[in-house]
């Protein structure tokens, strides 16, 4: 029987008007019920109650196994993909809820099996890669003690790399799902990357060269460089594009990689000894035997002190240098072990120090400029010389 011709034999005005909404409601759900697509609802939101016991149970069931054991990437891989195993029950949820709909109204399932089928592949999908993106990490901290063959940088780069990598995948996966061809979505794209191409020629030029950089170890995250008439300063962070080097005042430069690959960098952290070059300057009235004991002085400090890198490792002189303007000027060349900056500066300080009583105690004294004036006659023009006259006697 016809739905119009059925609704038109109830009798009665409400009757009437409530056997045309059921039969609407039939119509437009394929003829399921409320009370079927209630028993739905119950099934998907019974597994969402599902998913927090699995997530406190069995979820913690695993990270309390994983914490006897002597390495913590297996706990770090639990935390990091335990948010992506908690839709595993929704999915699940998903799926059941859909197949009872299939079977309670049949005439669903000729277009809706195809439709359920793509959302539960594509959540799928998104489970898998969402894992591996979270995996990176725990895996990235575990390569940062791979230090003879990767470097800190480099982790980094590689870190950002997969990431990027299982975003794409990730996406291309579920864009193949729902029937749209990732290849000539690509190729479609080729004019439009050549205009971008041709614009971004900087940013690959940076990226060659943060790659240079990292290939060559020309520095490393924390290591104290000086790039000539850029920055000086500390290492923080070498991204794809450029080199975050922080400098002493705590201003951050962010110093393109293509700068830094064709620059000369000194890289101070690589020191193995650091360096203390002075001129002393003496006054010239100091004798031939004062300066021998100045000398000497100064070398039996140095070569005595521990704080003083052997002179058969490095080059250490203190020699009589020059005559200069106003001084004699005594050299003094040598490195100290440590090159913290910290504890040269006070061993300078007290190197200091001993010069002064070196010095005065050889009799003499430091050296200032000075200039000296020698005037052997007065010229002939000059001012006649006043002589008061004499008091007349009586």
């Amino acid at each position: 029987m016809e739905t119009d011709q059925f609704c038109t034999e109830v009798e009665g005005l409400w009757p009437t008007l409530k056997c045309h909404i059921e039969q609407a409601w039939i119509d437009s759900t394929f003829g399921l019920g409320w009370y079927e697509l209630a028993i739905a609802v119950t099934i998907f939101f019974f597994f969402l109650f599902v998913r927090r016991l699995m997530v406190k149970f069995v979820i913690g069931s695993l990270k309390r196994l994983a914490k006897r054991s002597k390495t913590e990437m297996d706990d770090q891989i639990l935390a990091s993909i335990e948010s992506p195993m908690a839709l595993v029950p929704v999915i699940l949820g998903i799926f059941l809820a859909g197949e009872f709909l299939f079977y309670a109204g049949p005439g669903l399932a000729e277009g809706g099996k195809p439709l359920l089928a793509r959302i539960v592949q594509s959540l799928i999908s998104i489970v898998i890669f969402w894992s591996l993106y979270n995996m990176i990490e725990p895996v990235s901290n575990a390569m940062r003690n791979v230090k003879v063959f990767l470097t800190r940088a480099m982790v980094d780069w590689l870190q950002k790399a997969f990431k990027a990598l299982f975003i794409a995948l990730g996406a291309g996966a579920v864009l193949e799902i729902w029937g749209i061809p990732v290849g000539p979505l690509i190729a479609s794209l080729g004019l439009f990357g050549v205009a971008v191409a041709l614009g971004a020629q900087d940013l690959f030029r940076n990226l060659i060269g943060g790659l240079s950089i990292l290939v060559e170890r020309r520095f490393h995250v924390g290591d104290w460089i000086l790039v000539d008439g850029v920055v000086e300063g500390t290492v923080e962070q070498i991204g794809f594009r450029s080199t975050v080097v922080r400098r002493f005042d705590k201003a951050p430069v962010f110093v393109p990689n293509d700068v830094l690959s064709n620059s000369a960098v000194t890289n101070f952290s690589e020191m193995t000894h650091r360096r203390i070059y002075w001129k002393i300057g003496v006054e010239y009235r100091t004798t031939v035997d004062q300066l021998r004991e100045i000398r000497d002085g100064i070398e039996a400090y140095i070569f005595g002190n521990d704080a003083f890198a052997d002179p058969q490792d490095v080059a250490t002189f203190v020699r009589i240098d020059r005559f200069n303007d106003s001084s004699i000027d005594i050299m003094l060349y040598c490195f100290t072990r440590t090159t913290n900056w910290g504890e040269w500066l006070k061993i300078k300080e007290e190197l200091a120090y001993r010069i002064k009583q070196v010095v005065e105690g050889a009799g003499t004294g430091f050296a200032f400029p000075s200039r000296s004036l020698y005037v052997e006659a007065l010229p002939g023009d000059g001012p006649e010389v006043f002589v008061p006259p004499t008091a007349k006697t009586a």
